[in-house]
């Protein structure tokens, strides 16, 4: 139950935050931002804060297909939105490695980080 209700939370504060961005052009991921982009990420909200939580299904998913652009993926997991709903970018990194994902980029320079 408290899984669920800080998932909501986490939501909820990503939409309001959302609603406040403007794109004014093209950028890491296509029309969108980061921060916009980073509400899709919101079933990953417990296993970016912590590295023993289980990753859902849903999480693996969407991380999969943002997979398939690395720039928009790591922007994501870099974004304020990101910060400021409590995930951990070197956390956050491993959910395509702990979701089992085959294809995906393996190494990739994050910032900081890179892609297990």
């Amino acid at each position: 139950m408290e899984t669920y209700v800080l998932s909501r939370i986490f939501f909820l504060v990503l939409c309001i935050y959302s609603l406040k961005t403007t794109v004014y052009g093209a950028g890491e991921c296509g029309r969108n931002s980061p921060d916009r982009e980073a509400i899709k990420l919101a079933p990953c909200a417990m296993a970016a804060q912590d590295k023993s939580a289980k990753v859902s299904p849903t999480c693996c998913d969407r991380v999969k297909q943002m997979g398939k652009n690395p720039k928009c993926l790591c922007a994501v997991m870099l974004s304020s939105t990101a910060r400021s709903s409590g995930a951990k970018p070197d956390i956050s990194m491993t959910i395509p490695q702990r979701c089992n994902i085959a294809d995906r980029p393996i190494g990739y320079k994050c910032g900081a980080y890179t892609l297990p």
